[in-house]
C-alpha cells in the first residue's frame, strides 16, 4: 500500500464520527490541511530557533529579519507537502492534468489565499474594526471553503 492510501485509510478511520457533517473528501481535505499546518508550525519553530538561531539572515544583498527568513525557508517545504497530501490523499482519483500543472495551479490557489488573508485582515481589522483573532478565524473559514472548491474544480479536476 502506498503512503497516500495508508494516510487516507488512517484518516478514514475517524470519518464515521463526522460523516453527518462532511463528505469524506472534505474531511480528508481538512485533516490533511490541519496536519500540514501543524507541520508548518513545528518546522517554522525549528528553523527559527535552531537554524537561523533568531538572528538576521543575510542572503546575497538582503538581510532578512529572523521571523521573515524562517517563513521564506519553511514556506516552499510546506507548500510542497501540502500539495502532496492533497494530490495523493484528498484528491487521489485520476485527474486529466499532469503533475507539474497541478503543482502550478495549487501554487496559484495558495497565492490567492495569501492575498485574501492579507486584504481580508486589513478590511476586517482596520476598516470594520473587529478584533484580529476573530477576523483571522473568519478569513480562514472563507479561504478554507474557497481553497477546497478551487483545488477540487481547478487544480485536481477529474475527467467527466
Amino acid at each position: 500500500m502506498n503512503a497516500g492510501r495508508w494516510i487516507g485509510s488512517a484518516i478514514d478511520f475517524f470519518y464515521p464520527l463526522f460523516s453527518r457533517y462532511f463528505t469524506r473528501q472534505f474531511f480528508r481535505y481538512g485533516v490533511s490541511g490541519v496536519s500540514n499546518m501543524m507541520f508548518d508550525w513545528v518546522l517554522y519553530f525549528l528553523v527559527f530557533h535552531f537554524v537561523i538561531r533568531q538572528q538576521e539572515f543575510h542572503f546575497w544583498f538582503v538581510a532578512l529579519k529572523p521571523h521573515t527568513a524562517a517563513l521564506f525557508i519553511t514556506f516552499p517545504v510546506t507548500l510542497f507537502t501540502g500539495f502532496l497530501l492533497q494530490k495523493y490523499v484528498t484528491f487521489s482519483s485520476s485527474s486529466d492534468l499532469r503533475g507539474h500543472i497541478q503543482l502550478y495551479r495549487y501554487s496559484v490557489v495558495v497565492a490567492i489565499n495569501l492575498l485574501v488573508n492579507y486584504f481580508g485582515l486589513k478590511l476586517l481589522v482596520e476598516v470594520v474594526g473587529l478584533f484580529p483573532t476573530p477576523s483571522k478565524m473568519a478569513v480562514t473559514v472563507f479561504t478554507t471553503v474557497f481553497s477546497y472548491y478551487s483545488q477540487k474544480k481547478f487544480t485536481f479536476r477529474t475527467k467527466n
